[in-house]
């Protein structure tokens, strides 16, 4: 963990939330009962999953967070800590259960989740202005909308280096400043279509349509993500964009075991590439990050399936992916 004097690479403003995994032969339909084949219990939640994704590749991390008053959310500020994670402003209140998260995963690797945001729902505007040094001197920002907004827009307005704002859960009629406050944009196919309000984003050439949409509604840079199908982007026009939309392609894999935390590992290894790599393309940090999202679907779990610098290949100068992507 950094001291206080060091510069961060990664700062995180969002959830913490506790998994209560269950293993089914495929999803429930309404009003059914399955029987499950495991059960399991795991550390959840986009902000707190986004960080430890960006600590296991090497990144200098610190977080601010809220978690209840209870075991779970003692156990849980400790494990972050022994993730290399900057705790100091990860709060246990009084009063407050910890954030949990009921999870289905099926044996296709298809999941349900359904949320209990408990203390989360107190981290605030006041929170992002507790450590203005942290602000000032670290290199990117990564908040989420699982936390109250009014707390992300305040962590952004505050921010001086790179934001990621990865708009889930989604939601519609989102302010206009939520758009266009955070440098990167980042969304998954579903979240696109119900931002941009199209009926789907069900492949590379309806992201691109999302992209532009979500542009002309605000947003800077956009990043779409399309699971197997691999991400588009667009970068912001103001900061040396062609005005193009691009297409990561994806990485092949053999076998999915559970997509739960492949988003979110995808975002963290993107804040590691962009603050670390600070020359690379886009483009290639995109293709950086489809690397390790393909690796954690390849494990059980959620921070469990996330790699270490040491499990996976992530080239030095990323220039080895620049073939990965291209013009849409």
């Amino acid at each position: 963990m950094s001291s206080d004097g060091d510069d961060y690479d990664v700062l995180v403003f969002g959830s913490c939330i506790v998994d209560f995994i269950s293993y089914v032969p495929r999803l429930p339909k309404v009003g059914e009962t399955l029987h499950g084949t495991r059960f399991a219990t795991g550390n959840g939640g986009k902000g707190a999953n986004q960080c430890v994704a960006a600590a296991r590749l090497g990144s200098r991390t610190a977080f601010f967070g809220k978690l209840g008053d209870d075991p779970w959310g003692a156990a849980y500020r400790t494990a972050l800590a022994a993730e290399g994670v900057n705790v100091e402003q990860v709060d246990l209140l009084p009063g407050e259960s910890t954030g949990i998260a009921q999870i289905n995963v099926a044996d296709n690797g298809d999941n349900q989740i359904v949320i209990v945001t408990g203390a989360n729902k107190r981290l605030a505007p006041v929170d992002a202005f507790r450590r203005p040094e942290l602000f000032e001197r670290a290199r990117v920002l990564v908040c989420q909308l699982e936390t109250p907004i009014d707390g992300t827009i305040a962590a952004m307005q505050s921010f001086r280096g790179i934001s990621i704002l990865n708009a889930a859960p989604a939601e519609t009629n989102l302010p206009r400043v939520i758009l266009s406050l955070p440098s990167i944009f980042c969304v998954n196919e579903t979240e696109a279509a119900l931002i941009a309000g199209m009926p789907s984003v069900a492949d590379v050439q309806q992201a691109k349509v999302a992209t532009r949409k979500l542009q002309n509604m605000g947003c800077k840079t956009v990043i779409v993500t399309l699971g197997e199908k691999g991400a588009v982007f667009a970068r912001a026009l103001d900061d040396n964009g062609d005005g193009q939309v691009y297409h990561v392609k994806p990485l092949k894999v053999d076998k999915v075991v559970d997509t739960t935390g492949a988003g979110d590992a995808f975002i963290g290894a993107l804040a590691h590439c962009l603050a670390n790599y600070p020359d690379a393309k886009l483009g290639n940090c995109i293709a950086a990050a489809n690397r390790v999202a393909a690796w954690s679907v390849q494990k059980p779990g959620t921070q469990s399936s996330f790699p270490r610098a040491d499990e996976i290949e992530l080239p030095a100068d990323l220039a080895t992916l620049q073939d990965q992507w291209g013009c849409v």
